[in-house]
């Protein structure tokens, strides 16, 4: 495999786990009511609404003028990202969910191969396109992963699975095709 086709490789599938990320953290927030969305489980923890408020204002910061400007942008109030204030309400958490999302897939999409290894700087620091996109990865996975735990905690026994449920791994088969799971 040529480096452009490397290069092709690692943005095709980085979009394709942001986007199975994105799915995962939307399917736990349907299970999750208005209640427990701004729910924290003790004093110290954050509430679903906190980490989504949280990965907005990083997605914002990050992918806005992804190649051009630092993904540290000056006017991100990083702390603010951890308050819930009066017009945090879960429509407004959800716009700032989508919004950042949508930066993300914007910035990604038009990528070609030789991006990857151009340099972008975040907080100053220089990485290339695919160690911030990696960079990215891994930092949203952590959070979805909280949101995933926190809905799957207040939904109870209301939770529909959304990977193989506990104790159905013989009803999954890895496909020959190439396709993660199929159903029986």
């Amino acid at each position: 495999m040529s480096g452009n086709d490397i290069g092709a490789e690692f943005l095709g599938d980085s979009l394709r786990q942001f986007r199975k990320y994105k799915a995962l953290a939307d399917g736990a927030l349907a299970q999750v009511n208005e209640g427990d969305l701004f729910r924290a489980i003790d004093p110290e923890s954050n509430s679903i609404a906190v980490v989504m408020k949280h990965v907005a204002g990083n997605m914002r910061s990050r992918w806005t003028d992804f190649l051009t400007t630092d993904g540290e942008k000056p006017d991100r109030n990083r702390d603010t990202e951890f308050e819930l204030g009066p017009d945090d309400t879960r429509a407004r958490i959800l716009e700032l969910w989508e919004n950042g999302w949508r930066l993300l897939f914007e910035a990604l999409a038009p990528l070609a191969s030789a991006d990857v290894s151009r340099t972008v700087t975040v907080r100053g620091e220089a990485h290339t396109v695919l160690q911030a996109v990696d960079r990215q990865l891994t930092h949203y996975a952590y959070h979805v992963g909280q949101i995933v735990f926190l809905a799957r905690h207040f939904a109870g026994s209301r939770w529909a699975s959304l990977s193989i449920p506990k104790g159905k791994s013989r009803e999954f088969d890895v496909a020959k095709d190439g396709q993660p799971y199929s159903v029986r």
